[in-house]
């Protein structure tokens, strides 16, 4: 080829060559969009340059020659079966083009198909692939591979000049460069091969978050004045989080009890702050990993609803999981969640593990997570086993990408610096003026300790109970004291097991049956215990975190009705074996409560907590991720960044999920027979929606049950058999489960 005529980024197979894309015009497409999502992080030209660029292999014979014998448009899947490699050459030229800082270059450009890469190892690894023997590209314009090197960007000259230099954050920028490419490169693409889908991604009105925030004053207002001790601290919250919107970016600790009205609060504070800050770009709400979203995603959409019924888009959306498990494709790719958005609700597995990640569907939403307000509630809830790779990744956010991150916490603030936590949070400003009054009046429960309980003791307890929360710490011990107190209209269940449109169910009846004083018990897993707001007069904790206990005593009066104090009631239950995933926080409770009484008075608390988290310094990076990050006096390979083994050792939760879509109801049907058609394979409003019907189990178990429990649609996505037995009204999935069996999982 002499030219650049001729020369294509994607073909249409069975259609003219006529119709297929120009790899001259896909290049540049790609270089303008990376180009303008780096622009706010001031490293716009390095963005355009991985853009420019990225598909230079594309320029050789055997590329184009491959584009046009082949069947398949589907360039991804052939590289990752090793039939074709169009990535390396962009990753080579950029390393011998530019020294030093064009290795970071090559990272971003050699993974933006198959992920981020190791920097060495026995498998695929960028040393390998810088010395690959390649094809060549004897028709790519020299215009384009003599492009000059941009200037050094801000974040890696400030971690160069850090003491001790600052591989991290160098690492870091990498991530946030390659998230930009891999966005890019997903939207020209859908632009292409998929138009009509391209046209439906919403454009937001300048002016939205202003009438978002006018949205959310009035659902405010039509609460009424406040009639109670409860109702007024609440108001106090509001005013002192609008107030507080007004502040620079950085970090803000909101310190709210339980039932003190931080969901709304929060929200306020975040749209007046994206108000005051042009700058600012979205809200992200993200809940913790054992909790439910979509009742987050409910209140915050019925706040909404006047500006979706005046004719724009839902600026909501909510993401749980993700879907595609299997291998990545050019299509699988552009269903992929990319969180452009003005408010997203996301689990803490989710937000954590995309700041880790190393496949492109999940890092290409990293660059919208910069210049957010991030909402983190029940900050102090991530393992201490992970605790300075996350810390060190929120501080890279917040200086060097212009986020604002709001620490919610129900107790006292964990994660802030202190003498003895020197890895902790700087120049965190608290929202609340006096945490401790506030605490102290709103204390409306009394905790008691039962000591060692029986599943036939506990369900005994409830049963002489009206109306009665017990929260226990596995799905399998959910079940069993559910089963042990028998079926009745007044008996609830509620687990991870059950599809999030089968709890919303659920809970709408909890509601119903508490507020009409009619008989009401719940068994319930910890899901129930941060952005559910349910009011019960008695509530049972299964022995726990001490955080996780001050969760649960706000579901207990939470809105302060009764004559006197709520009453929460701690015991130790039998099924402690199958609970050592619990051990290190139910050990540092133990340890508590045996030095205090209350396990909700604030001494009790930070006791915990130093136990827990400042104390336990030689875990707070265990699977050491940090080190996986390195320099080296190597002008070749200068930086030893292994992104690819980080991802894997970055897991809030060690045995990985796997989703299985579940027909239950009517719409979870039609939705599933919807996902069955041909062009719906990866379509992503489709894919959306479905998150309500998903249910995550274990990926061995998912393995085990593949063949005889569900079907794979499409060969990505398993949905349930709609067989006897394997969804229960009442317990949700029963995989492993037979008639009067026990729980396997």
């Amino acid at each position: 080829m002499s030219g650049t005529s001729g020369i294509f980024a994607h073909s249409f197979p069975g259609r003219p060559e006529a119709e297929w894309e120009p790899l001259e015009r896909h290049l540049e497409e790609v270089a303008r969009l990376a180009q303008s999502f780096a622009e706010p992080f001031e490293f716009a030209q390095w963005a355009r340059l991985a853009g420019l660029w990225h598909d230079l292999g594309k320029y050789s014979d055997a590329f184009q020659a491959y584009l046009r014998a082949s069947s398949d448009a589907d360039v991804h899947v052939a590289e990752s079966a090793g039939k074709t490699d169009h990535a390396t050459a962009g990753a080579q030229h950029a390393a011998r083009r530019i020294e030093i800082l064009g290795t970071l270059l090559a990272y971003v450009i050699a993974g933006h198909h198959s992920g981020l890469l190791d920097a060495i190892g026995d498998g695929a690894c960028l040393d390998r692939r810088l010395s690959k023997s390649i094809e060549p590209i004897p028709a790519a314009p020299p215009s384009l591979l003599d492009v000059p090197p941009p200037p050094v960007p801000r974040a890696v000259s400030e971690a160069f000049a850090t003491e001790g230099r600052d591989p991290f954050g160098i690492a870091f920028f990498t991530r946030f460069l390659f998230s930009c490419l891999v966005d890019a490169d997903f939207l020209a693409t859908e632009r292409f091969l998929d138009p009509a889908r391209a046209r439906e991604r919403p454009e937001w009105p300048l002016g939205l978050f202003e009438r978002m925030e006018h949205a959310l004053r009035d659902r405010l207002a039509a609460f009424g004045p406040p009639d109670n001790q409860v109702d007024r601290e609440r108001a106090r919250v509001l005013e002192a989080c609008i107030a507080a919107g007004d502040q620079p970016p950085g970090f803000f600790s909101l310190t709210v009890p339980t039932g003190g009205g931080k969901t709304l609060s929060s929200l306020a504070f975040a749209l007046r702050h994206v108000v005051r800050h042009a700058e600012l770009r979205r809200v992200i709400y993200v809940a913790p990993f054992t909790t439910i979203i979509e009742q987050n995603a409910d209140v915050f959409r019925e706040v909404f609803d006047p500006i979706v019924r005046a004719g724009l888009p839902d600026p909501v959306v909510e993401h749980h999981s993700n879907l595609d498990v299997g291998v990545e494709t050019d299509r699988s790719r552009l269903a992929a969640e990319n969180w452009d958005a003005p408010l997203v609700v996301t689990t803490a597995v989710q937000f954590y593990e995309s700041l880790f990640a190393s496949r492109t569907s999940r890092c290409r939403k990293l660059h919208r997570i910069g210049r957010a307000v991030i909402i983190l509630d029940e900050a102090q809830s991530l393992p201490v086993d992970l605790l300075a790779p996350c810390l060190r990744a929120l501080v890279e956010l917040v200086t060097r990408y212009g986020a604002t991150v709001v620490l919610c916490t129900a107790t006292q603030p964990a994660i802030h610096r202190r003498p003895d936590f020197p890895m902790g949070l700087h120049g965190v400003r608290e929202i609340i003026p006096e945490p401790r009054a506030l605490y102290t009046s709103l204390r409306r429960v009394t905790v008691s300790r039962l000591g060692h309980q029986t599943d036939v003791e506990l369900a005994e307890r409830m049963l002489g109970e009206r109306q009665v929360l017990c929260v226990v710490n596995t799905r399998a011990h959910a079940r069993a004291l559910a089963s042990r107190l028998g079926q009745s209209d007044a008996h609830f269940h509620l687990s991870a097991l059950m599809c999030p449109a089968h709890r919303s169910e659920v809970l709408l009846r909890v509601r119903k049956a508490l507020e009409a004083g009619a008989p009401c018990r719940l068994v319930s897993t910890q899901l129930i215990e941060a952005g559910v707001d349910i009011d019960f007069p008695v509530v049972f904790r299964s022995l726990a975190g001490v955080d996780s206990v001050a969760q649960a005593a706000g579901r207990c009066n939470r809105n302060g009705r009764l004559d006197g104090r709520g009453r929460t009631f701690l015991f130790e239950s039998e099924h402690r074996s199958s609970e050592r995933f619990l051990s290190d926080t139910s050990e540092c409770a133990r340890q508590t409560l045996a030095l205090h009484d209350d396990p909700l008075a604030l001494d009790a608390v930070e006791h915990y907590f130093r136990l827990y988290y400042w104390s336990q310094k030689s875990r707070w990076d265990a699977k050491g991720i940090l080190e996986l990050f390195r320099l080296a006096q190597d002008r070749r390979l200068p930086f030893l960044f292994d992104f690819a083994s980080a991802a894997e050792r970055f897991r809030l939760i060690e045995d990985g999920q796997r989703p299985i879509l579940t027909p239950w109801d009517a719409r979870g049907r039609a939705l599933c027979e919807e996902l069955a058609k041909p062009w719906n394979a990866t379509n992503g409003r489709l894919l959306r929606e479905l998150q309500r019907w998903t249910v995550q189990v274990p990926g061995r178990q998912w393995v085990e049950h593949r063949e005889k429990s569900f079907t794979m649609v499409h060969d990505r996505y398993a949905v349930l058999l709609r067989a006897p037995g394997l969804y229960s009204e009442h317990f949700g999935l029963q995989l492993g489960m037979e008639p009067g069996g026990l729980w396997i999982c």
